[in-house]
């Protein structure tokens, strides 16, 4: 751990900072910062609670890729990446350099991104905010002594969010922006104080360069068994990633990006970023434990002048988050590597009240599944959203593929086929009705469920094929209810569920003909839900 005032250390970059310069931080020296700045309160329990402004979530529509020789043949042009005119970035990066030079204070945290050292990259993160310098600390793996002396910087990120674009001048839809440049792995960040925009601009660039070294990168989290058995949980924010990846009885690999590689599975970052509104004590200890814990940064969780958290006020947002090390939870795997999946989990919270709580896929449906990556949005979470709207993104993560879809699914069908991992469909959503009329899956149903399917118990159970969308549903599963396996029973009308089925089967055939059509293997086309 070092401060200086020498300007060297960023010299390589173009910045030539006008104050000092703290390199690797400790967490102390940052909660003494950004408490003295009022960039955040001390929460009962040791967690720093902080407020990201305006944007307490992502902003896709302002991130932008740049348009440059190296890798413009391979970049997923469109709705999810924004062309940038090469000029632009410079232009933006002038200005972010400059604004980080006039700063008394800039933080330079110097982590990896992944576990596997084979396929890892040297982010240096450098900010004048030391609460997310905090953040990336926490969320990225943190070199050892003799790492260290031998760090090379592979991934850039400059982080200015007071500074704003002109988007006149910039080539920006707004103030905000979002940047990443891959050739030179550069990533420039504007106009938004929400921290996970750090992590998930590095988890583009792993999803950019993974595939070029073999590897599938995966949005997901994983852990595994004592008997060795990997099991990773493929899942969009709010499908329970991170909570059925904390199981007590399994190693905890990480919760939510991961990279498949020949030797097995590691995770990209040394940290969780968890949802934690309405979190529970009961059903979620370990995760409940880190928000009361010294390190934890919590994002736009409420908190009195005590210090005590409420985390069921959602007043300032859905979104609350806890940003903590991997190592918080108690069973996390040191090494945060293990062999390869012998189970792939899909998650979807499906409000429609459709799914069963668990299904088995065949290798077409694992495909089309992959590709369609369904769950619901409900109502209340976004303006203008009265009813559960059907939410389908690529992969389980569109957001950050800066490649198309099928660069990722063709790898994900050669692993499958490789290691004959089985593939299972778990509905984390509602039964009996949908959002409304219905009741969430209540969780314990699901980690049993979970269990009997990784640990081997479901591979001779009795199953049945549903008749509309093609998969296999168990019969009965010891311990779990016989009724909550069969959705259309759980219904009072179960005319109404046959229709709410035939509609979601529809919303799931348009979209993928909308957006994959007769560009995949007719065999995983064919995989989609019947025509009623």
């Amino acid at each position: 751990m070092t401060a200086t005032t020498s300007p060297t250390l960023l010299d390589e970059h173009g910045l030539s900072p006008q104050g000092r310069v703290i390199h690797n931080p400790t967490t102390a020296q940052l909660y003494t910062h950004a408490l003295a700045r009022g960039d955040g309160k001390l929460a009962h329990g040791g967690a720093l609670v902080v407020d990201t402004g305006r944007f307490t979530g992502r902003s896709p529509e302002d991130k932008f890729v740049v348009d440059e020789p190296g890798s413009t043949d391979r970049i997923w042009w469109g709705d999810v990446n924004h062309a940038l005119a090469e000029h632009h970035f410079e232009g933006l990066r002038t200005k972010v350099v400059d604004h980080l030079a006039r700063q008394e204070t800039l933080y330079v945290v110097d982590h990896f991104a992944g576990a596997n050292p084979d396929h890892r990259v040297g982010v240096r993160v450098v900010t004048a905010s030391p609460y997310h310098a905090l953040f990336a600390k926490t969320m990225f793996i943190a070199p050892t002594g003799r790492e260290m002396a031998r760090f090379a910087v592979d991934s850039l990120v400059l982080h200015a969010p007071e500074v704003e674009a002109d988007p006149n001048e910039d080539g920006t839809r707004g103030g905000t922006f979002v940047v990443l440049h891959p050739s030179r792995s550069e990533v420039l960040i504007g106009g938004t104080f929400y921290a996970g925009e750090i992590k998930k601009s590095i988890f583009t660039v792993m999803n950019d360069r993974l595939p070029l070294e073999g590897v599938l990168p995966m949005h997901c989290s994983a852990n595994v068994g004592e008997d060795g058995r990997v099991a990773v949980f493929f899942g969009l924010s709010g499908t329970g990633k991170t909570t059925l990846s904390a199981d007590p009885d399994r190693a905890l690999i990480g919760d939510d990006e991961h990279g498949w590689s020949p030797s097995g599975v590691f995770n990209v970052e040394g940290g969780c970023y968890a949802k934690v509104i309405r979190l529970s004590a009961e059903a979620e200890p370990q995760i409940w434990r880190t928000t009361r814990t010294f390190g934890t940064i919590l994002e736009n969780v409420a908190v009195d002048e005590r210090g005590v958290i409420d985390l069921d006020d959602d007043s300032k947002t859905e979104n609350t988050r806890a940003a903590y090390k991997l190592e918080r939870i108690a069973n996390a795997l040191p090494t945060k590597r293990a062999g390869h999946p012998s189970s792939v989990v899909f998650l979807a919270a499906d409000a429609f009240a459709v799914l069963p709580p668990i299904a088995r896929l065949s290798r077409d449906q694992a495909m089309y599944w992959f590709l369609s990556g369904f769950t619901a949005k409900l109502a209340g979470t976004e303006l203008g959203v009265t009813e559960p709207q059907p939410t389908f993104s690529a992969c389980f993560g569109a957001p950050f593929l800066p490649q198309p879809p099928a660069t990722y699914a063709r790898m994900l069908g050669e692993k499958l086929d490789r290691h004959g991992a089985s593939v299972w469909l778990v509905n984390t959503g509602w039964t009996g009705g949908p959002f409304g009329v219905g009741h969430r899956m209540p969780i314990a149903a699901t980690r049993g469920l979970l269990h009997a399917a990784l640990s081997g118990a479901l591979d001779d159970a009795t199953f049945r094929t549903d008749p509309l969308f093609g998969f296999e549903v168990p019969v009965s599963v010891p311990g779990v209810e016989r009724k909550l396996l069969d959705p259309r029973s759980t219904w009072g009308d179960p005319d109404a569920y046959d229709r709410k089925a035939k509609e979601l089967a529809a919303m799931f055939r348009e979209n993928f003909d909308a957006k994959f059509g007769a560009e995949v293997d007719p065999a995983i086309a064919g995989a989609a839900p019947r025509e009623a």
